[in-house]
């Protein structure tokens, strides 16, 4: 079979875009994969979700030819939220393209290459997104010596990304955007940018590493959720006190008593149970080691998308690279909706393609798509411990 545009064009529409879009929607890790997705509630740019709290106060106990109870409506308040917009793009050159036009297996490696490395990039950033606020910060930015870049954390930044520096109003530092991450030490916490070298300079407080042109566009994760912004969603915390998740702060040494307290807790305020914890590797080893010490066994179970989970009382534990530091979730994934326009798509042209010829040069594009936004419809059915010590 001769290799040419037409054929590349019709293998990403019909072979590999299911095969992408359940990957990213399952096997991007296990929280994500018990998150269910819907297109309800999605009104053009946003996401408008009629949500109830407390309860029906129309009941009473009371005599036998007594008035009966006063009626009175469900407590409701609608989210407000805009859909995020999420891209992925693949580069195939026209040489590329060529040298296995007569090659139908050359082809198919090349296709899959370039699909194996978006799955890889997209399930890195839509992973760490779920535990994002949303500004898309990867780390504090406190000084840079020859564009060695010094950060309070690397969890959330790979080499290859392509980042902006700002400042504490969210401006981008002259000359600091669109830089790519050549190396970093994990070590040390220090980031090597490419591009023209920087002055050796201190930054000020609050300035941050943002993956490129992304800032304040990615989807609420549980840093907003958890976070002390004045509104979620567009509904101010101060005045709905249920907005306000459970937590505690400084653990210290993680106790299976610690915990419990933590679920009963979540179940009075909520009247829900936790079905779902996730916590940083640190923190699994932590219970491992808790475990072991009560001579209790680790019992493990199996979660959508193939996932292995530590079994606490019913409970899947995963832990996961974004997690912060010295933190567990307490979570009922039944409160949490990915809500979309659409699944995973090609952006296409108005002919039909997906593959389209950068201008002025000899390589052509694909870009995949995504509108999307993480609504939790009852944050004080949540939880979470931070401090803990890790082992």
């Amino acid at each position: 079979m001769a290799v040419n545009l037409t054929n590349a064009d019709s293998a990403l529409k019909s072979l590999y875009l299911d095969a992408i879009s359940h990957q990213l929607d399952n096997n991007v890790n296990p929280l994500l994969s018990a998150i269910s997705k819907s297109t309800n509630d999605v009104w053009g740019k946003e996401v408008r979700k009629l949500c109830t709290f407390g309860v029906n106060g129309g009941i009473n106990a009371g005599t036998e030819d007594g008035n009966l109870p006063t009626a009175t409506g469900n407590n409701y308040t609608q989210f407000v939220s805009t859909l995020k917009n999420l891209y992925g793009v693949i580069e195939i050159s026209d040489k590329a393209i060529r040298a296995s036009e007569n090659n139908s297996g050359a082809f198919v490696s090349l296709l899959n290459s370039e699909m194996e490395g978006l799955i890889k990039s997209s399930t890195f950033n839509f992973g760490r997104m779920l535990f994002g606020d949303g500004t898309g910060a990867l780390a504090t930015v406190s000084e840079v010596k020859s564009n060695v870049f010094y950060v309070d954390n690397v969890k959330n930044i790979m080499e290859g990304m392509l980042v902006d520096i700002r400042d504490a109003s969210g401006n981008i530092i002259s000359g600091l955007s669109a830089r790519k991450v050549v190396s970093i030490n994990r070590a040390l916490k220090q980031v090597t940018l490419s591009g023209a070298t920087v002055a050796d300079q201190t930054f000020s407080a609050g300035a941050i590493m943002t993956v490129q042109a992304s800032y304040n566009h990615e989807i609420t994760g549980l840093g907003a959720i958890f976070g002390d912004s004045a509104n979620l969603y567009g509904v101010n915390r101060s005045q709905n006190a249920w907005l306000m998740p459970y937590t505690q702060k400084e653990v210290g040494e993680i106790s299976e008593l610690t915990i419990q307290t933590a679920l009963d807790a979540i179940e009075e305020r909520s009247g829900r149970g936790v079905n779902f914890i996730v916590c940083s590797w640190g923190v699994r080893r932590a219970l491992q080691q808790l475990f072991g010490a009560n001579r209790r066994s680790i019992d493990t179970m199996e979660l959508n998308g193939g996932f292995k989970a530590m079994n606490y009382n019913g409970i899947p534990i995963v832990a996961d690279r974004f997690c912060p530091e010295g933190t567990m979730y307490l979570l009922n994934t039944n409160d949490f909706t990915l809500h979309q326009l659409c699944d995973w798509q090609w952006l296409a042209d108005d002919d039909g393609r997906v593959l389209k010829q950068i201008p002025g040069k000899p390589v052509y594009t694909a870009t995949l798509v995504k509108y999307a936004e993480l609504i939790c419809s009852c944050p004080n059915g949540q939880g979470m411990l931070s401090g803990i010590t890790e082992a």
